[in-house]
C-alpha cells in the first residue's frame, strides 16, 4: 500500500511509510561495534571484540543487537510512537529492524524466548500502551517464537531514566524487576525501544538470569552512542 512519507511528505512512502531517499537517510548503526552493548568501538585497536567498558565491567545480557544510532530523524519518530499513541509505526520499525538482523538472529544462539521491556502498570495507565510490546509481537511472528509479556513485571514505579545521571539511572533500577522461576536454561531476547546507558536492560537482565536464563540478548531499535 503506498503512503506518504511520514518524513518528506512526498507520495511515495510505500509500505512503511517512508520514501527510499528518507529510508536511506536514517542514521543506521552500521559502524564496527562492541557486540555485547552496540557501542561504536575501533576495529582496529578491538579487533571486533568487546569494548573496553564491557571487559572491564561485564553487563548481565550477552548481546546487543541495534538497527540505528538514536539521532535525527528517527529519534523524532520514535518520541511520535511512544507519546502519540502512533501504533502503526511499531510495523514499520520491526520491519527495519527485521531486514538488518534477521540472519544474525537465525545464526548461532537460537532465541527460545521474547520478553518486551516491562512497564509498570501506573505508567502503562498513563501512555496506555507498552511500545516495546508492540513491536515485539511483530518479532514473535516474524521468527515464530514465543512472546511473553507476563513471567517478568516491573515492580518499583521510577522517574524516566533520561532525566537521571547515570549513578542515579543505577539506583533508580535497581529491584524495579521480579520475573517467575520458569525460565531455567533459555535463550531470551529483551525488546525495548532504545538503549541509552543500558541501566535498565542490565537490570532486567540480570534479573532474568536470576530466575535461569542462561542467554539474555537485548533487541533495540536504536542505540544512544557518546557525544
Amino acid at each position: 500500500m503506498q503512503q506518504t512519507c511520514m518524513l518528506c511528505t512526498s507520495r511515495h512512502g510505500g509500505d512503511l511509510g517512508l520514501c527510499a531517499p528518507c529510508m536511506a537517510d536514517l542514521p543506521w548503526h552500521q559502524t564496527a561495534q562492541c557486540p555485547q552493548c552496540a557501542l561504536a568501538i575501533n576495529d582496529n585497536l578491538y579487533g571486533g571484540g568487546l569494548c573496553g567498558g564491557c571487559l572491564s565491567e561485564p553487563p548481565s545480557f550477552d548481546a546487543t543487537r541495534a538497527t540505528f544510532t538514536y539521532n535525527y530523524p528517527l529519534d523524532g519518530l520514535l518520541q511520535h510512537y511512544k507519546y502519540n499513541a502512533s501504533l502503526n509505526l511499531a510495523r514499520t520499525f520491526a520491519t527495519l529492524w527485521l531486514d538488518a538482523q534477521r540472519a544474525q538472529v537465525t545464526s548461532m544462539y537460537p532465541i527460545d524466548l521474547i520478553i518486551p521491556m516491562p512497564m509498570h502498570e501506573k505508567r502503562l495507565t498513563e501512555r496506555g500502551f507498552n511500545q516495546a510490546l508492540e513491536i515485539a509481537k511483530h518479532f514473535s511472528r516474524a521468527f515464530t517464537i514465543p512472546l511473553d509479556y507476563s513471567s517478568c513485571q516491573r515492580i518499583k514505579y521510577t522517574p524516566p531514566q533520561a532525566s537521571l545521571k547515570l549513578k542515579e539511572r543505577i539506583s533508580n533500577m535497581r529491584g524495579a524487576f521480579h520475573c517467575q522461576p520458569s525460565l531455567h536454561n533459555l535463550n531470551i531476547a529483551v525488546v525495548d525501544d532504545v538503549m541509552t546507558t543500558g541501566t535498565s536492560l542490565n537490570e532486567l537482565a540480570k534479573t532474568l538470569k536470576q530466575a535461569g536464563a542462561a542467554r539474555v540478548e537485548c533487541w533495540v531499535m536504536a542505540r544512544t552512542l557518546p557525544k
